[in-house]
C-alpha cells in the first residue's frame, strides 16, 4: 500500500515541503532513498525500537521510502515521526484519511517519546502557504508553531498519541496562542535598566543617540569604567520590536535551535555578546550544513563585541560587508542561503594594552608606540563603519555613592521612539531605509545638509582636529539624529558640534 506523509526541510530561514512516500510490498528489505543524510538513515533503528516498546508492529514486509524532492539533502532526526507514521499507515496500522491534512515532524527516542526539533516557526509558515490544515509537532515546539494563525497545532509527547489521533481513538488538545496579548505583556520587561548606572551622563547620551539613529558605536575607556554594564542595557532603550520584526527574529532563532520552548514569540530585541575567541564561521554563519551566525542571531538587535582589539582580525573583517548590506550570503557548491543581518554594532575596548592611557589618575605604562599599535588591530575600513566613538573615564566616588536615582530606561526609550517615528516618516518612500544610519550620500545631501554656519564649523573642526575625510558623512548622519532627538527640522551648529565630539578615533593626535 502506498502512503504519503508530509514533512519539511529548512534552508536558510525558510522551509521547503518534503513529501515522504512509503510503499509496503512483498519482501524483507528496508530501502530509504531521496538524498537522506546519516542521521535520517539511522531513523530505521529508532523507529523499530519506538514501535516495539509501545506495542506497535513494524511491518514484516519490504518497505521502500522516497523523500521528495530527491535533489534536496534531508538532514537531522526530525523526520523520524513522519517516517514512522507513513510506515504504520502503509502497513494498515494507522488510518490514512487525515494524514494528508497535516505536516508531521519530530524526533523519536527509543521508548517512543517525541523530542523537539529546530525550525518550527518557518515550517508553520510554509504549512499555511501550502494550504495544510495543521501540524503535528513535539509538545516543546507547539507554542512556537501556534504563532501562525489559521493552523491547527497539536503538541504530542509520545507516538501512541499520534497513532490514537489518526485512528480517531483520542482527541488531542489544540495549542493556541494570543500573539498580541503575549507580545504586549513581555515587550516592556527588561532585566537591566539604565537607572542602575551612576554618572557617565555623556556616555549615556551617546548611547541614546546611537539607539535613536541605529548607529554603530565604540566605547573606549579603562577597565571597570562601566563599558559592558552600559552595553547590556542598550536593548532597554531601543524601540520595541514590531510584530513583523518579532516573527523574523524568532524564525532565525528557531532555525538555530535557540528559542525557549515556553515562549511563542521573541518580544525583546536580541543581545548577542560572543567571546573574542569566536571563529569567522561562528560569527557570520556557515558550516557543512549552514547555520545562522552571531550577526544573524543579532538581527533586529544588538551585537556587542567586548575587548574589540582582542578579536581575531579576520573575524572583524568579515563583518564589513554585512554591516553595509545588512545580510550575509552563504554559498555552497549546490545551493546558496541568505541570512538577514541588520544589527547594531556596540563595541568596547581599552585604550591601550595596560588600559590606562588618558586615565585622569593612573599612569599608562605602555612603551612608546604601543597605543597606536593596539589601535591598529582595528582596521580603518571597520572604524569607518562605526559612527560614534566615545571615551569613558572612571566614575568618581561622589557619583558612585550618590543615592539620587538615575534616569530610567523607559524615559530614554520614549525619546528614542519619538526620533525613530520622525525617521520613519522621512524615509517612508525609500525602500529598505528605516533609520539615519542607513542613509547614503544622496540622501545626506537631501536630508542632512547643514547651513552655511554649520559648514564652516565642520570645516574648522576637520582642519583643527585632523579628522579624516571619511568622518564627514558620519558626522552628518549623527547630527541628523541629534536634530531628530531635539525634534528640529534643520541641523543646527549645536547638533554638528556634538556629532564632531563623537569622532575621537579619527583624530590623528588621539594615540599620541
Amino acid at each position: 500500500m502506498l502512503i504519503k506523509t508530509f514533512g519539511a526541510a529548512v534552508q536558510g530561514i525558510n522551509a521547503t515541503l518534503i513529501t515522504i512516500e512509503v510503499n509496503c510490498t512483498t519482501g524483507i528489505r528496508f530501502l530509504l532513498v531521496g538524498l537522506p543524510d546519516a542521521s535520517v538513515k539511522e531513523s530505521h533503528q529508532r523507529i523499530v525500537s519506538a514501535l516495539q516498546v509501545n506495542g506497535l508492529k513494524f511491518p514484516r514486509q519490504q518497505v521502500v521510502i522516497n523523500m521528495s524532492p530527491a535533489d534536496i539533502r534531508k538532514e537531522g532526526s526530525a523526520y523520524d515521526l513522519p517516517l514512522a507514521v507513513g510506515i504504520l499507515a502503509a502497513s494498515g496500522t494507522v488510518m490514512p484519511e487525515k494524514i494528508n491534512d497535516y505536516i508531521i515532524m519530530g524526533e523519536l527516542s527509543l521508548d517512543g517519546t517525541i523530542l523537539p526539533v529546530k525550525g518550527a516557526l518557518p515550517i508553520a509558515v510554509m504549512a499555511k502557504e501550502n494550504g495544510f490544515k495543521g501540524l503535528i509537532f513535539p509538545a516543546e515546539n507547539a507554542k512556537e508553531a501556534a504563532v501562525v494563525e489559521g493552523l491547527e497545532v497539536y503538541g504530542v509527547n509520545n507516538i501512541r498519541q499520534v497513532v490514537g489521533f489518526f485512528n480517531n481513538e483520542i482527541e488531542l488538545t489544540r495549542t493556541e496562542v494570543d500573539i498580541n496579548d503575549e507580545f504586549k505583556n513581555n515587550c516592556s520587561l527588561f532585566e537591566f535598566d539604565f537607572s542602575d548606572v551612576k554618572g557617565q551622563e555623556s556616555v549615556k547620551r551617546a548611547l541614546e543617540v546611537a539607539a535613536a539613529g541605529g548607529h554603530n558605536i565604540v566605547m573606549i575607556g579603562p577597565p571597570g569604567a562601566g563599558k559592558s554594564m552600559m552595553a547590556k542595557r542598550m536593548p532597554s532603550i531601543l524601540p520595541p520590536l514590531s510584530l513583523g520584526e518579532a516573527l523574523e527574529t524568532t524564525k532565525i532563532h528557531s532555525v538555530a535551535g535557540k528559542t525557549d520552548g515556553n515562549v511563542s514569540l521573541m518580544s525583546h530585541r536580541p543581545f548577542r555578546s560572543p567571546h573574542h575567541t569566536i571563529s569567522d564561521v561562528a560569527m557570520v554563519g556557515g558550516g557543512t550544513y549552514p547555520q545562522p551566525g552571531e550577526i544573524s542571531l543579532a538581527h533586529n538587535g544588538v551585537l556587542f563585541l567586548d575587548e574589540l582589539p582582542e578579536f581575531n582580525r579576520s573575524v572583524l573583517e568579515v563583518m564589513r560587508q554585512p554591516l553595509e548590506d545588512r545580510k550575509i550570503t552563504i554559498s555552497r557548491a549546490k545551493f546558496t542561503v541568505d541570512y538577514p543581518a541588520s544589527f547594531m554594532l556596540v563595541s568596547a575596548m581599552n585604550p591601550c594594552p595596560c588600559g590606562f592611557y588618558n586615565h585622569p589618575e593612573k599612569q599608562c605604562v605602555c612603551p612608546h608606540g604601543a597605543v597606536q599599535k593596539y589601535l591598529n588591530k582595528i582596521s580603518g575600513p571597520l572604524l569607518d563603519r562605526i559612527d560614534i566613538h566615545i571615551e569613558i573615564v572612571p566614575v568618581p566616588f561622589e557619583k558612585i555613592s550618590d543615592k539620587t536615582p538615575a534616569e530610567h530606561s523607559s524615559e530614554i526609550s520614549k525619546r528614542v521612539v519619538r526620533a525613530r517615528e520622525i525617521q520613519a516618516e522621512r524615509f517612508k518612500n525609500v525602500q529598505g531605509v528605516y533609520c539615519n544610519a542607513q542613509m547614503n550620500s544622496k540622501m545626506l545631501s537631501k536630508f542632512a545638509s547643514p547651513d552655511e554656519t554649520g559648514l564652516n564649523l565642520l570645516k574648522t573642526a576637520m582642519e583643527r582636529l585632523n579628522l579624516s575625510a571619511r568622518a564627514y558623512d558620519r558626522i552628518l548622519k549623527v547630527s541628523r539624529t541629534i536634530a531628530d532627538l531635539d525634534e528640529s527640522e534643520n541641523i543646527e551648529s549645536s547638533h554638528l558640534a556634538e556629532a564632531i565630539n563623537y569622532r575621537n578615533l579619527d583624530r590623528e593626535t588621539w594615540a599620541g
